[in-house]
């Protein structure tokens, strides 16, 4: 049998472009990391309980390949909901140097984005990317399931273009 492209019909070729995926290895594994995301849920206040209800069987977030791990070392994603504190602030980033590679990090709620309306106390963070590097921004008080659900969609569409072109983005 001759594969040669040339002896091929413009209906055969479009049946082949059509059925067979081509694509790099850097491309399918930001596929299928981007499908499989393990988050470690790092719930400080109000927030955590919506971060709870997307697991819940209205929401649902298991269909989409997101499972809720306890562990840093099981994890490949943060996700930051509440009020980080001072005197939270090295724990945090303590929990996140012993994620392995890669790893991601998602602030949800307008208090681990900005402070809050605790942004002038002494006492509180303004902003979890003062402590680590932050992916993607959930804004909110809280941010109801849908929006986390939303954020981690744009987390995984983050993921696919990293792969696809070999670049970081910040």
């Amino acid at each position: 049998m001759d594969l040669k492209l040339e002896n091929i019909s413009p209906e055969e070729m479009e049946e082949v472009q059509r059925s067979v995926l081509m694509a790099s290895l850097e491309q399918i594994k930001g596929w299928a990391r981007s499908n499989s995301l393990w988050p470690m849920t790092f719930g400080l206040a109000c927030c955590a309980i919506e971060m709870m209800a997307s697991s819940s069987a209205h929401y649902d977030l298991d269909r989409y390949g997101t499972f809720y791990r306890n562990s840093p070392r099981q994890s490949d994603v943060m996700i930051v909901s509440g009020t980080v504190t001072k005197k939270m602030a090295p724990i945090l980033r303590r929990l996140y140097d012993q994620m392995a590679e890669p790893k991601w990090v998602i602030a949800m709620g307008s208090c681990a984005t900005a402070g809050g309306p605790y942004v002038k106390s002494y006492s509180v963070v303004k902003g979890v990317d003062q402590i680590v590097p932050v992916d993607v921004y959930i804004p909110g008080c809280p941010p109801n399931p849908a929006a986390l659900i939303y954020g981690i969609n744009k987390l995984k569409e983050k993921i696919r273009y990293e792969a696809k072109t070999g670049k970081r983005v910040i």
